[in-house]
């Protein structure tokens, strides 16, 4: 492990239990974490977000437009923007704050076990019961609602971005490979032979951010046993041992063995991982529609364009999900600090979420309500408006992000195994009894 890994774990763990000695006194909160309306005077001040998003973003952009709108009705308003977008050195930050309790009026978490934690100590807001009672609840799509729920169902997040992960393919390198694409996740390998067969990298991977290869690990378990898998396994109730944890691992390793990924995948970032597909040196790519203005649009070579199309995650034979269901986040949500909820907070939030929809769909994403259309842009293909009409036909179950699940300290460990796994340097029975004890580990110290 790295010193920045151990770092983190440390960190990670001393928050873990400053936030159980917090526990034992109970709720640190000023306002029920139900109590959608507190009562009072709407008295204009400084709120401050807590964000782990890119600066220039149409997440940012959009809610610092509406903040001045805010502001130029409510003097003295404004809206202070604390931006990490480094996701690591975010997550330090706010689990540091958490523990001190000193997190501002807004902050930016995954529904993890940490921050289940802090509302189970009735430290954030009931974002189910504020949406019912600012009467916008049925606007959103329930697969973004849905992302940001713990397992239990409740929602303390509010969802700013809705995405689809795709497997983008180049038709043409599939074809002179004569390989069709996969229909089920069985047939990746064969496909991988019969690229590299043909000189060509079968699939471009950012090995570097080390989340896109811990995509893979979750999708034999997700069409094998459904999103409880992983909700099981966090919890004690499921091991990697289990059928789907060893199918899983199995098919890794046989990825790794049929040259799947480019060759350096572990060092390759995420710009030369796109790079490797847009120019048309790799046939497919794992990547969400956040990437629709580089892949769907006239910015994409002219050399590949047309060749360009994708599929959604491909099934497995007696699948417990269907086609339709996959990888469908809704990005990080947004929690709200119940210390610090007061009408002002209530007020502005009332107004963001009415005007934020048509503003952040006019940059052209996909919105996480159905109020408003996306505007497609005037230089995209037609895979852009097939992608955002696709968002209207996703099932209730989502393949969730592993990382945002796990505890940190087994999710460190999960990710630098899975590169070992998928290089050869170990074996899928070597992974499993690694992780099992990883696992057991961390949950129980």
């Amino acid at each position: 492990m790295t010193i920045t890994k151990r770092k983190t774990a440390f960190v990670a763990a001393a928050v873990a239990a400053a936030l159980a000695l917090a526990s034992c006194s109970g709720s640190v909160s000023g306002t029920e974490p139900t109590n959608a309306n507190p009562s009072g005077a709407i008295v204009p001040r400084e709120i401050s977000w807590l964000l782990s998003r890119p600066a220039d973003g149409g997440v940012i952009t959009a809610m610092k437009k509406i903040a001045d709108e805010y502001a130029a009705d409510h003097p003295g308003f404004s809206l202070n923007l604390i931006t990490t977008p480094d996701r690591p050195s975010y997550i330090q930050k706010y689990e540091t704050l958490a523990a001190a309790n000193k997190l501002p009026e807004l902050f930016d978490t995954d529904a993890t076990p940490f921050a289940q934690k802090l509302a189970s100590q009735g430290r954030m807001i009931d974002v189910n019961t504020l949406l019912k009672d600012l009467d916008v609840e049925k606007d959103f799509r329930p697969a973004a609602l849905n992302y940001q729920r713990f397992d239990d169902g409740s929602l303390y997040m509010v969802p700013f971005e809705f995405q689809l992960e795709f497997f983008w393919y180049n038709s043409s390198l599939l074809k002179d490979a004569g390989v069709e694409t996969p229909k089920s996740l069985d047939d990746f390998p064969q496909m991988c032979k019969a690229l590299r067969a043909k000189g060509v990298t079968p699939i471009a991977l950012n090995g570097q951010d080390q989340w896109p290869l811990e995509r893979y690990m979750a999708y034999y378990p997700f069409r094998m046993a459904g999103p409880e898998y992983i909700q099981n396994l966090k919890n004690g109730k499921a091991k990697f041992a289990d059928p789907a944890g060893k199918a899983a691992a199995e098919w890794l390793y046989s990825l790794g063995q049929a040259g799947c990924f480019q060759k350096g995948f572990s060092s390759t970032g995420y710009a030369d991982a796109q790079a490797l597909f847009t120019s048309g040196k790799a046939a497919v790519y794992n990547i969400g529609t956040w990437e629709l203005g580089n892949l769907a649009t006239d910015k994409l070579d002219a050399g590949v364009r047309d060749s360009v199309d994708y599929f959604t995650l491909p099934t497995i034979k007696g699948a417990v999900t269907q086609e339709n269901e996959y990888v469908t986040p809704s990005g990080i949500g947004m929690a709200i600090n119940a210390k610090t909820f007061d009408p002002l907070v209530r007020d502005f939030l009332a107004f963001a979420l009415k005007k934020y929809p048509e503003i952040y769909a006019g940059t052209g994403a996909i919105s996480p309500t159905t109020t408003t259309n996306t505007t497609i842009p005037a230089n995209a293909t037609e895979l852009y408006n097939r992608a955002v009409e696709q968002a209207n036909d996703v099932g209730r179950a989502i393949a969730m992000p592993w990382d945002t699940q796990l505890d940190p300290a087994t999710n460190s460990r999960l990710q630098q195994e899975l590169t070992l796994l998928v290089q050869g340097d170990i074996k899928p029975d070597e992974f499993i009894k690694t992780m099992d004890a990883s696992l057991a580990e961390n949950r129980n110290g």
